[in-house]
């Protein structure tokens, strides 16, 4: 079946992209105008408060919230610090990466010989690379990537003259600012802080294709014996299968992540108040969204990513490998590549999986443009002002041509002129044979249309997907975890409960994994699987579905089935839901699905009454609520309202007003109710009110008046309580 990339750019408002399989959505993603994507962007910021309980700054960077900016994620270079302080800290991380580097390389060494030595014993020659290349990640490939990606590390302490500019600049920038809010002198002051101790280079981080998380796991079993069994995927108890598979992760939004579980700062001795003040300039770039009420989580290590290599632009780390590529052969070849590139002291460059089988002039190529593009950031750099935006992520299409195209993508078709004039320019300069992959579509019938895409996104929408054996899925997304349950339904095809079940559930395995992609679901994922009896068809059950997670953009850990049929997992939140981006909360039941009924509002709407009339009941009142209420109050609850009425001596109008809600209701008063001769009314408990807390009375006793206060003893009590009115108006 042709494989195939949908580009939807006909409105300006919305793009849309999906990768199809014959007719079948296997990815999809989408950009609105009003919500463009922040990560990976890079901004000159300035730090607007430094808060030493969270060990964290808040930075204005020009987003709607200020940043937040963990200590952890601020390179030393930063830190106002004398500068002896600070390349002295570098030479100690420099000096753990060197020994990391040596520890890895050992154990690379080591499993490279226990998987020759395995494949020697078992047929007399190399075990065959493409079936058992798990094993070398799930042992010790892993650390090869981190022996590699510390390379260089020893440069950190040198001082990186072509980026020292840019934070001149940034000293520049917040002296005037300075000046500006606080006057001459505030802004001398500062500006001799900055210069002092201020960073001498711009940190960058890396963005490299991760292929696990699971590092201590790999870590550990490079210094094992036993390399046959692989473990489970990223799970704390190890597996005993045979052919359990790690789940994997490419693509550039986990780049960030395989770098800073490399880093390993050194830097126990400061805290954040001692080292970052207030008002000072930083280069910051943006690794999580805005959420909610959450602002965007920044980092100072920079990275800019390419379609086969990610540019550290001031991370002196020579050169690294994706870890997802496990070929001894292809990794020894590409670290001569990249040996190769002369990367500038201070920098560093990582190959992504991409690039695993090109050729040495197309990761050269992608090299020179990411030097390009990082020059371009440096040059306006140091022409902004913070806060400013210095380097936005590429828009839509370019994302997907660089990160979603692969050799399997036999076709891209556009819609839009705008939109395939980028698409084409973008694919000539990073892949220029590939262009003509890139072809308009022109045709009058809707490009998502014509493909039969429209209607599967409409279903994606829905929390019910369907099975093709009869069974399906429920999905439901919730504030602590998105649960998902698994039904047979119609699905009456096997023999026996057990394969009835079975069945259903390797199915329901894939389309969990599909779906997954499609509606971007992350955080806890917790899936209720249709209970089997036998462990193996559970384990059958747990590969399928680690299987088909391989592909995977986001870094995912899986556990286990559990005595209960549950099983738990976790998926990195590269962006908001399709849910959270496509919808908002319903009016009328306030985003939880469910209304109250009739009769429960009715007499929500009668106990309201009667409180209101226990407050004052001088006057008449009248109620306005939805009709499907209010002809359930007067036809169900009209002798309560007559009781109501002779009770405080007034008339309760009762009105059909659907503008209030259909969970609400509103009472207004109306004219004087003029009471019977010789009408007694009923006697009542007043309602409950919380009392004061003790501390609101002696709060508002201003300090002058305890002389007078303790002077007259009589009038004491009296003067505690006048205060009341003052505290008010305070």
């Amino acid at each position: 079946m042709p494989n195939k990339m949908l580009i939807d750019a006909s409105h300006p408002e919305e793009t849309r992209v999906v990768v199809i399989r014959g007719n079948r959505i296997e990815e999809f993603d989408f950009e609105s105008q009003d919500k463009k994507q922040l990560k990976g962007n890079i901004y000159l910021a300035r730090v607007t408060r430094v808060e030493p309980s969270l060990q964290a700054a808040f930075v204005e960077y020009g987003g709607n919230r200020h940043g937040f900016l963990a200590f952890s994620e601020i390179h030393p270079d930063y830190y106002q610090i004398p500068v002896a302080d600070r390349q002295a800290l570098l030479r100690a991380e420099a000096q753990e990466a060197e020994d990391e580097e040596n520890e890895d390389g050992d154990g690379d060494d080591r499993q490279s010989r226990d998987r020759g030595r395995r494949g020697r014993r078992r047929g007399g020659k190399p075990r065959d690379r493409g079936e058992h290349k798990r094993d070398a990640a799930d042992s010790g490939e892993a650390s090869d990537a981190a022996d590699e990606a510390e390379e260089g590390a020893d440069a950190g302490v040198e001082d990186i003259s072509h980026t020292s500019e840019i934070i001149e600049h940034a000293a520049d920038s917040s002296e005037h600012a300075d000046a500006s809010e606080h006057g001459e002198d505030s802004a001398e002051q500062d500006e001799g802080e900055i210069r002092e101790g201020g960073p001498t280079s711009i940190a960058a981080s890396v963005e490299a294709d991760v292929i696990s998380e699971a590092v201590p796991l790999a870590e550990q079993g490079s210094e094992a014996t036993s390399g046959d069994n692989d473990r489970g995927m990223l799970e704390e108890v190890q597996s005993s299968h045979p052919d359990d598979h790690e789940v994997e992760s490419v693509g550039a939004e986990d780049a960030l992540e395989e770098v800073r579980n490399r880093r390993k700062p050194v830097r126990r001795q400061y805290k954040i108040q001692e080292v970052i003040k207030r008002r000072q300039i930083l280069l910051v770039q943006v690794v999580k969204e805005e959420r909610g009420n959450k602002g965007a989580a920044l980092t100072t290590y920079l990275s800019l990513a390419g379609r086969y290599s990610v540019l550290m632009p001031n991370t002196a780390r020579g050169g690294g490998i994706s870890r997802k590529i496990t070929s001894a052969v292809d990794r020894k070849r590409l670290k001569e590549v990249v040996a190769d590139l002369e990367v500038p002291q201070g920098m560093g460059v990582i190959l992504r999986t991409a690039g695993e089988s090109r050729t040495k002039a197309e990761i050269k190529r992608d090299y020179e443009y990411l030097m390009r593009l990082w020059e371009n950031v440096r040059n306006l750099t140091l022409q902004s002002t913070a806060p400013a935006l210095v380097y936005e992520e590429g828009s839509l299409i370019k994302r997907s041509v660089r990160d979603l195209y692969n050799k399997d993508i036999d076709e891209i078709l556009v819609s839009g002129e705008e939109g395939y004039r980028e698409a084409k320019d973008f694919m000539r300069m990073l892949m220029p044979s590939h262009a003509k992959v890139v072809q308009p579509f022109r045709d009058t019938t809707p490009i998502f249309v014509r493909n039969g895409i429209e209607a599967q996104l409409d279903r994606m929408l829905q929390p019910q997907v369907t099975l093709k054996s009869g069974g399906y899925i429920i999905i439901n997304q919730t504030e602590a975890l998105v649960a998902i349950d698994v039904n047979s339904g119609r699905s009456t095809k096997e023999h026996s409960i057990e394969d009835t079940a079975l069945h259903t559930n390797l199915e329901a395995a894939e389309e969990v994994a599909r779906q997954l992609r499609l509606r971007d679901l992350a955080g806890l994922i917790v899936i209720d699987f249709i209970d089997m009896e036998e462990n193996r068809n559970n384990r059958s059950v747990e590969k399928r579905l680690k299987d088909h997670l391989k592909n995977d953009r986001a870094r995912i850990q899986v556990g286990r089935i559990s005595h209960f049929g549950l099983m738990e997992m976790s998926r990195q939140r590269i962006r908001a839901s399709v849910l959270e981006s496509t919808m908002k909360p319903c009016p009328h039941c306030g985003g939880t699905g469910h209304v109250r009924s009739d009769s429960s509002v009715a007499l929500m709407v009668v106990r309201a009454i009667e409180e209101f009339l226990l407050k004052d009941s001088r006057s008449h009142i009248t109620v306005r609520t939805p009709a499907a209420t209010a002809l359930y109050v007067l036809n169900h609850k009209r002798g309560t309202l007559v009781e109501l009425e002779s009770r405080f001596g007034l008339t309760i109008t009762v009105e059909a007003d659907d503008s209030v809600g259909s969970q609400h209701y509103a009472i207004f008063r109306g004219a004087l109710a003029e009471k019977p001769e010789g009408f007694v009314e009923a006697r009542s408990f007043p309602a409950y009110v919380e009392p004061d807390e003790p501390e609101d009375e002696i709060a508002v006793i201003e300090e002058d008046d305890e002389a007078p206060i303790q002077a007259e003893q009589p009038r004491q009590q009296p003067q505690q309580q006048q205060p009341r009115p003052a505290a008010g108006g305070e």
